[in-house]
């Protein structure tokens, strides 16, 4: 699977204007063309950031799902509405899921865990070796993520490039620091609660 991390930051107050519509009208609109919605969240320490993750089975159906979206009448009806509340949009990783988020039924509850994203960054590709020890660590991870290097093959939409990333998901507090030899340069982490109508929670 495909992922795109994204990360919008927002004009001050207006994120839960952005989630109501984001979760009224582009959730079932984009899965029906062959993408998956796999999660929306409220940044806990970043009170006009939005985060969300949206998955792909390969790269063709990336590029295929949205051209269709953003040329077709959800996006064309609602994107005034949902771009006036955006400062930047461009905060994205393209990434491959070693584990894909998992999911839950979209139940419109209001979710009261907390998911916790760490990504480390580094000057080369994570590799085998990395991933290996990774593995062996008790990291409680529910989803592990790493840079997907294939081209933009939307370019409407633009990715962060040469970027060497590696982002995993765990529902409890916890921290793992590789070792130095593995050259990881910078830890960004992240506090998040899913919107009601969010299925990684």
């Amino acid at each position: 699977m495909i992922v795109e991390l994204r990360q919008y930051t927002l004009h001050p107050g207006r994120r839960d204007e952005l989630i109501e519509l984001f979760d009224a009208q582009f959730v079932e609109s984009q899965e029906a063309l062959g993408m998956a919605v796999l999660g929306q969240f409220r940044d806990l320490d970043r009170p006009d950031v939005f985060v969300w993750l949206r998955g792909f089975p390969d790269m063709a159906a990336r590029g295929r799902g949205l051209r269709e979206f953003y040329g077709g009448p959800v996006w064309k009806q609602h994107r005034d509405a949902a771009n006036a509340t955006m400062i930047d949009s461009d905060d994205v990783l393209l990434l491959q899921a070693i584990v894909p988020p998992p999911a839950h039924p979209r139940d419109g509850r209001p979710a009261e865990s907390i998911i916790r994203a760490t990504i480390w960054y580094r000057d080369r590709p994570f590799d085998d070796a990395f991933a290996q020890w990774f593995t062996g660590q008790d990291t409680g991870a529910v989803a592990v993520l790493s840079s997907e290097y294939a081209e933009n093959n939307f370019p409407a939409l633009p990715v962060r490039e040469g970027e060497h990333a590696f982002a995993w998901f765990t529902r409890s507090p916890g921290e793992v620091t590789p070792p130095d030899h593995f050259g990881v340069v910078k830890t960004e982490r992240l506090r998040l609660t899913p919107t009601a109508r969010s299925t990684f929670r």
